[in-house]
């Protein structure tokens, strides 16, 4: 997106209020102000903002607190760009003065920093993929309902029939174990009623969460994504990734998606001394959908597992020989997608003069930001040594004159 000819909006958004400053090319203010989030809050903002029809809404974390509020910018045709937090720290912690952070700090913060980035990632409407991020969001907070409801069941039945060792129960389960539960004392028949609520409710909850990953196949097949021909990744799987990687576009390689998957060691060489450590940043869901994923392959016959296996027997650890294979899969996912946005690409728009149709900046707006730290490039080999010789010595040859002058 061009903002040569027009403002930029930076947006230090939180849950009740949005603290907004408008600043040109030359960084200069033009405007500010803190708006309630409700519906008048938002509509005075708009109207602050008519001035400068052509305008850009640089908001922070546009998938976090900055959600709502970009979500609410797209769906009246505002162009919105999300800006990582930690360009705007950075800004902030380079600007003159106290650098004291206040609403009105963070959002000229965010504003000088969508000035000088050099590109911006434009956020865009994608219905599908925001549907299947709260179907998916939805069948997380369900699966951790079921768990504590087991945590407590398994107390519950652990009390009613002492020495039960098994600790993950299901629903059948659980209702096989009470029903062999026969207490006549007030304290026995009440934990067995509160036993038989939970059992009822896990109940419940198992049944919404396989409709619930019965829907999320269905949006995964529709999206006539081939993620799922990769060994180990299930429907559940291939649609966290699609939500959280959004657009493929906005990873310009490889290695870039691996450090935004965390999968991308970080370099920690000092000196003559090269070695690299885990990278504990990018984006954690994504790390931890790739972990199933090198769980399932080492777990089956597949060429992961024969990889998985060469690690080991060329002296590394099981952890190191798992970040091998897991950024080994990140690479595969990297390359199914590209190719799934290529083959979309030719189906909607037909091939270009490359054979294939460009890339677009533009992304979904529950993307993340993909630049993590600095480990996004590909990792240098062994650095060259840069110390200079030892001078030769001059004994010898101070030896040999003392030779020749007897």
């Amino acid at each position: 997106m061009s903002i040569e000819n027009g403002v930029v909006i930076g947006v230090d958004p939180h849950k009740l209020s949005a603290t907004i400053e408008v600043v040109d090319q030359r960084e200069q203010i033009l405007g500010c102000g803190r708006f309630a989030t409700d519906k008048a809050g938002y509509q005075a903002m708009r109207r602050y903002v008519q001035d400068w029809p052509h305008r850009v809404w640089a908001v922070e974390g546009s998938n976090g607190a900055g959600r709502p509020l970009a979500q609410r910018l797209l769906a009246d045709g505002e162009a919105v760009a999300d800006l990582p937090a930690k360009l705007a720290a950075r800004a902030r912690l380079l600007d003159t003065g106290h650098g004291r952070k206040t609403d009105a700090h963070d959002a000229h913060s965010v504003a000088v920093a969508a000035v000088r980035a050099k590109e911006l990632r434009v956020l865009a409407v994608d219905a599908q993929l925001e549907a299947l991020r709260m179907l998916l969001d939805r069948r997380d907070e369900l699966m951790r309902r079921r768990v504590q409801t087991v945590n407590r069941l398994h107390r519950l039945l652990s009390e009613l029939l002492p020495g039960m060792a098994k600790k993950d129960i299901t629903s059948p389960q659980a209702q096989a174990l009470l029903r062999t539960v026969r207490r006549r004392d007030l304290v026995g028949k009440t934990r067995r009623r509160i036993a038989a609520d939970e059992v009822a409710e896990l109940v419940g909850i198992e049944k919404k969460a396989k409709a619930l990953a019965k829907q999320i196949e269905q949006m995964v097949v529709a999206s006539q994504s081939r993620l799922m021909d990769l060994r180990g990744v299930g429907p559940l799987v291939a649609a966290r990734v699609l939500v959280e990687v959004g657009n493929i576009a906005r990873f310009a390689d490889r290695n870039r998606f691996a450090s935004w998957t965390g999968t991308a060691p970080l370099e920690a060489s000092s000196g003559e001394q090269v070695r690299h450590r885990l990278s504990r940043a990018g984006n954690r869901r994504m790390n931890h959908m790739l972990h199933i994923v090198a769980t399932t392959q080492i777990r089956l016959d597949t060429p992961g597992r024969a990889y998985y296996r060469r690690k080991l027997a060329d002296g590394k650890t099981r952890m190191e020989a798992m970040r091998c294979l897991k950024r080994r899969i990140s690479d595969a996912v990297y390359r199914q997608l590209v190719a799934d946005a290529r083959a979309a690409d030719i189906e909607e728009f037909g091939t270009g003069p490359g054979g294939h149709c460009g890339a677009t900046h533009q992304s979904s707006a529950v993307d993340l930001p993909p630049h993590i730290d600095t480990s996004d490039q590909p990792l240098p080999g062994p650095a060259k040594p840069t110390l200079q010789p030892s001078p030769p010595s001059r004994k010898p040859a101070a030896k040999q004159s003392l030779k020749r002058a007897g």
